[in-house]
């Protein structure tokens, strides 16, 4: 024969579910704070360092770039393994 369960312990795990729940509806981040002088100097673009940035273009030609070579090794070794087996 089952007991039933006592009323504290129905209101317990009620309560345990509900903190579960309340922890997962606070938001990561925090609130909103106003930047201070030395966070905006941080994220001021520095002159100094801008030879050493990529720019998009030469970024995009190099990938491109990259996808051909890709695709020609691909491409002879392919012929190779083909040619090989027709020999034979």
């Amino acid at each position: 024969m089952a007991f039933p369960r006592s009323n504290s312990t129905i209101i317990s795990s009620f309560r345990s579910r509900f903190q579960k729940e309340e922890t997962h509806n606070i938001p990561r981040r925090g609130y909103h704070i106003e930047l201070g002088a030395r966070e905006k100097a941080l994220l001021e673009e520095d002159p100094a360092l801008k030879r050493f940035k990529s720019y998009k273009k030469s970024v995009k030609q190099a990938s491109k770039i990259g996808n051909v070579l890709t695709i020609l090794a691909v491409a002879a070794c392919s012929y190779e393994i083909v040619a090989v087996a027709v020999s034979k």
